[in-house]
């Protein structure tokens, strides 16, 4: 009763803070979106830039493309010197940095309200005119490349990361990495990203998110004066590229220099596209079953109980473009052989498709889902990250009312029947390391954080 009795409350508290934070939204003549969000507690404003355009529009030959352009829009226009961008926005005692997603990709800024006219200016200035130098050009894809062989080439379990996906995804481009294959990016040009800039990046293919302590008009103007004279321009035609349905289970493996070994294991199963859907709910509430605190079903039993393995998780995104997929991964205890990690995942799957789940343990994850997005909300940063993916993945930020009510329907049956219907053997893909001898000797690539 008194989960019950939480998980009300937390949805009521939910509903009432959203209803207390006012969301508009806009659409300048030029196509650009623009959707405000006020959040009066403190003098402070968050301003992204989401391009629809990720790793999921590239095509073979320029895998990277998109997260290669992303480093190039720091290079400089003719009014905004290459490398004066970060610097403007910290002498304004701001923040600001960007991303490259399989589906979007994104620029922010944080500041102090006042400050919000000049990232705006910032960031329609390089959506039309940043130069893309040949010089500067080469110096940054040795920087990207040295990325990669930090990100990945050097930790074994992003290695299988990759590989799992590879394999995952046979047609789809989600199995493509977004930082680009090393040959890829080994004979891309500067032409290549000339080409992705002039294709992707215009004012009808973003949505400019703003969310602070801001008068939505007063954005609206904003946003008209930096960015309405902006020209628009034709999009390509975007194809579904639906991955074709799998026959059969796939497995890979992957030998790298390691300690212990690692898994991952997926089936596909499906984004929400919708807003009446309920099947991604009921996806959403099942990860947090097997994994959404400490008392959940894979760390109790898995890690606690029987210490079979170091760590074990569960996860699923419902906000894509593309297909999604529900994944579980972990690395056995020292002694324990990676098979007998995999077997006590498919019991613990099996188990949850035969019996179900209880209405208390319902109850229970439902109130730890609802509070965890409460949380989060409480975050400008996050509220606009909320807005700016659900409006790029081709849904609406409306969704954001119905969240904590579509959890709270869904039934303990819909549980059982998702990890029926979707956690099904014969579409399972797995993927693991297969750990070799470290060379203490080997050189070691430096870290690389993502700034610019």
């Amino acid at each position: 009763m008194i989960r019950k009795i939480l998980a009300v409350l937390l949805l009521s508290f939910s509903l009432g803070a959203l209803a207390d934070q006012h969301i508009q939204e806009f659409k300048l003549p030029n196509g650009l979106k623009v959707v405000v969000q006020e959040d009066h507690r403190s003098p402070v404003v968050v301003s992204q830039v989401w391009y629809r355009a990720g790793s999921i529009d590239e095509f073979n030959g320029t895998t990277g493309v998109a997260h290669v352009l992303e480093h190039m829009m720091f290079k400089g226009t003719k009014k905004v010197p290459a490398g004066q961008f970060s610097r403007i926005v910290a002498a304004a005692g701001g923040k600001e940095n960007a991303f490259t997603s399989h589906d979007y990709t994104v620029y922010f800024q944080q500041l102090e309200k006042s400050k919000l006219p000049l990232s705006l200016k910032l960031e329609a200035d390089r959506m039309a005119n940043l130069q893309l130098s040949a010089e500067e050009y080469a110096k940054e894809i040795q920087v990207v490349m040295e990325e990669r062989r930090w990100r990945t080439e050097d930790k074994p379990q992003a290695k299988v990361g990759e590989q799992f996906m590879a394999v995952a995804y046979q047609a789809h481009p989600y199995g493509r990495p977004i930082i680009g294959w090393m040959n890829d990016l080994e004979h891309m040009t500067v032409e290549d990203a000339r080409n992705w800039y002039h294709t992707w990046y215009a004012p009808n293919n973003a949505t400019l998110v703003v969310v602070g302590d801001v008068d939505p008009k007063q954005v609206y103007k904003l946003a008209q004066q930096y960015f309405g004279s902006i020209k628009p321009h034709k999009l390509p035609v975007r194809k579904p590229q639906t991955e074709p349905e799998q026959k059969g289970e796939r497995r890979v493996v992957v030998k790298a220099p390691a300690k212990l070994p690692y898994i991952i294991m997926g089936y596909p199963a499906p984004s929400l596209e919708k807003a009446d859907e309920w099947e991604p709910y009921a996806l959403e509430i099942l990860s947090g079953v097997l994994d959404g605190n400490a008392s959940s079903r894979l760390n109790r039993d898995l890690v606690r109980r029987d210490r079979i393995a170091v760590d074990v998780d569960a996860g699923y995104d419902m906000l894509n473009r593309g297909p999604s997929m529900f994944t579980f991964d972990g690395t056995p205890s020292e002694g324990t052989k990676i098979g007998d990690l995999e077997a006590a995942i498919r019991k613990e799957i099996d188990n949850l498709k035969q019996n179900g789940v209880t209405e208390d343990e319902l109850q229970r994850v439902k109130a730890q889902v609802i509070a965890a997005d409460v949380y989060k909300r409480d975050s400008m940063f996050y509220q606009a990250m909320l807005i700016g993916q659900l409006e790029s993945v081709g849904l609406s930020w409306r969704l954001l009312d119905d969240y904590p009510k579509r959890l709270q329907a869904v039934t303990a049956e819909q549980v059982q029947a998702v990890a029926r219907k979707y956690l099904d053997n014969d579409k399972l893909t797995v993927a693991t390391l297969d750990p070799q001898p470290i060379d203490e000797n080997a050189p070691k690539h430096k870290e690389m954080p993502h700034v610019h």
